[in-house]
């Protein structure tokens, strides 16, 4: 009797409505999902699920890339890994200036506001900044390979 060897990768992509920032294989993937951090290995169970603006991990090995989402929609599929991002950027190209400043404003501004609906939008831009800022720091610090990403 023959047997079939399990798939040790997934196939990954994430895209946004511009641009396509990956697509290659993974052996694990982790991303914001709305009820927390997923954890997505090979031959995981069939999966949508909606994404809320954070941290998605990329890993190959001891090779890793990180990504800023700020939301958006994961579908699982035998090992098949989609990502469609409302936005998107790779850890490395995240201007960390620029979203220390976008955290000042929220947080100055939610000191001041009375309206609950712009205390919920600016909760909102406060937690993208956030997110932003700690991935921009962790692919900034860290010491483990990159994923060759073709075309970079």
């Amino acid at each position: 009797m023959a047997t079939t060897t399990p798939r040790r990768t997934l196939h990954v992509e994430v895209v946004t409505a511009e641009r396509e920032l990956y697509k290659g294989e993974a052996t694990q993937v982790t991303a914001p999902g709305a009820d927390g951090e997923l954890g997505i290995l090979p031959q995981h169970a069939a999966l949508l699920t909606f994404l809320v603006p954070g941290e998605l991990r990329i890993e190959l090995g001891d090779a890793e890339e990180p990504f800023f989402v700020s939301g958006g929609f994961l579908e699982v599929s035998n090992d098949r890994v989609v990502v469609l991002a409302d936005s998107a950027e790779e850890g490395e190209t995240i201007d960390e200036a620029r979203a220390v400043e976008a955290r000042r404003r929220a947080e100055e501004r939610l000191a001041e506001v009375q309206s609950q609906t712009e205390r919920a939008e600016l909760q909102a831009a406060l937690q993208r900044a956030l997110s932003r800022i700690k991935v921009a720091e962790y692919a900034r610090r860290r010491n483990r390979r990159r994923i060759d990403i073709a075309g970079r």
